[in-house]
């Protein structure tokens, strides 16, 4: 025993004296090197504050729904037998379509208010294009100047068309009806941010960007027309300059804000040519999904 003990003792010995023969772990350069980052920015560290001062809250959410359980829009391509069913988790074809209806709509409030349980929320399922303004203007005087999230589930109705409209439903639950997005951005104002669940959502982000900019020129033309007839007049209170810009001369004159809506922030599900996903082991609204309850999704995933 006494033998089997020096001959380890001198083993190690001889290993101590030659590094070669040692197994060295994390021993290269960029372990053992002096760690050196980037140098920190005075102003960029400080950003952060100044930014905090003008951040916004999610105030108020609006939740429209066009399910239409048990009818596939006009526009729909044949799909599979087994096939994605559930919405906000909830299988629609459990119960009648009513309730079903009135089960997403909560199951998806849920989810949201997981987020942002301070919001006030509200929901309307199949409505009329009415219904949508009416609930836009609402969400807007409960929020004044915070932001508000509209989430726009196109499941059961056509997609979005190409004069920028997408598609509720009439009185009587009997037609598609168009609703211009035109109309949708001056009953929600800003500041706003929408999510589009359907298919070609992308065609829905990029008219809203265009209809933005007719607001725009539109009110810089009312601007310029204001400024005019405030300048005929012989007393004016206001003092404009050409170094002012055209929001400060607006508030110069007490004239209305410029309208925003570019600055809205949009979620969309996916392309102007690609449809929804209608894989059957996973939820028809995927992309909702992934942004109310990430990580029940990515099991699934």
């Amino acid at each position: 025993m006494s033998t089997m003990k020096s001959k380890v003792h001198s083993e190690m010995e001889i290993l101590e004296k030659n590094d070669k023969l040692i197994t060295r772990y994390f021993q290269e350069a960029r372990h053992v090197e002096d760690i050196l980052g980037i140098k920190e920015d005075g102003e960029e560290r400080d950003i952060w504050r100044r930014y905090s001062k003008e951040r916004m809250k999610t105030v108020s959410v609006a939740l429209v729904l066009c399910l239409h359980i048990g009818v596939d829009p006009p526009d729909s391509v044949p799909k599979p037998t087994a096939r994605a069913r559930l919405e906000a988790w909830i299988d629609p074809y459990s119960c009648s379509p009513q309730k079903a209806a009135y089960k997403i709509a909560t199951s998806l409030q849920k989810s949201y208010e997981r987020w942002q349980p301070r919001a006030r929320y509200k929901s309307v399922i199949d409505p009329t294009g009415d219904d949508v303004r009416k609930l836009c203007m609402s969400m807007r005087r409960n929020a004044k100047d915070e932001r508000v999230l509209f989430h726009y589930n196109g499941h059961g109705v056509p997609r979005p068309t190409q004069n920028g409209e997408i598609w509720v439903f009439n009185k009587n639950f009997t037609q598609y009806i168009p609703l211009s997005l035109y109309d949708l951005q001056l009953c929600m104002e800003f500041p706003s941010i929408y999510v589009w669940d359907c298919s070609s959502a992308e065609t829905i982000v990029n008219w809203f960007m265009r209809f933005a900019k007719d607001h725009e020129d539109d009110w810089h033309k009312k601007l310029l027309a204001h400024q005019e007839a405030v300048a005929s007049t012989s007393i004016s209170g206001a003092r404009i300059n050409s170094h002012m810009t055209a929001d400060q001369q607006a508030e110069s004159l007490k004239f209305q804000r410029r309208p925003k809506f570019r600055e809205c922030i949009h979620l969309a599900a996916c392309r102007e040519d690609e449809r929804l996903p209608t894989n059957a082991d996973l939820p028809a609204d995927l992309f909702t999904s992934c942004l109310t309850t990430p990580i029940h999704t990515s099991i699934l995933w």
